[in-house]
């Protein structure tokens, strides 16, 4: 099997056409952390890619961010083969776990 590369471009043309798997943990989570579906939308299509896991199963994620007009991050997972989406989980970052740009991750 070739191995491809995911773009941010093949995951926004997923979202823009509607091709979007909500976990239910994601939707559990947003809404215990008061976060819409257009917020995570907002940030796929706006925000940058700022973590990698290609070696998460069953297909590799990301972790966008965005910090206009607030702070949001977003896992996603993007299925080459169907063209789909999945979004993990979205959550507003702190400074516990990030610098103050809120983007890099703490080392401790």
């Amino acid at each position: 099997m070739t191995s491809c590369t995911v773009t941010l471009n093949d995951i926004r043309n997923a979202v823009n056409a509607g091709r979007v798997l909500w976990k239910k943990h994601a939707l559990e989570r947003m809404l215990e952390r008061g976060i819409s579906r257009n917020q995570v939308k907002n940030t796929i299509l706006h925000g940058a890619i700022i973590e990698n896991y290609p070696d998460d199963h069953p297909i590799p994620s990301i972790l966008l961010a965005i910090n206009q007009p607030e702070a949001l991050h977003v896992v996603l997972a993007y299925d080459a083969i169907s063209e789909q989406c999945h979004i993990i989980t979205a959550y507003r970052p702190d400074l516990t776990h990030f610098e103050l740009d809120l983007i890099t991750r703490r080392l401790s």
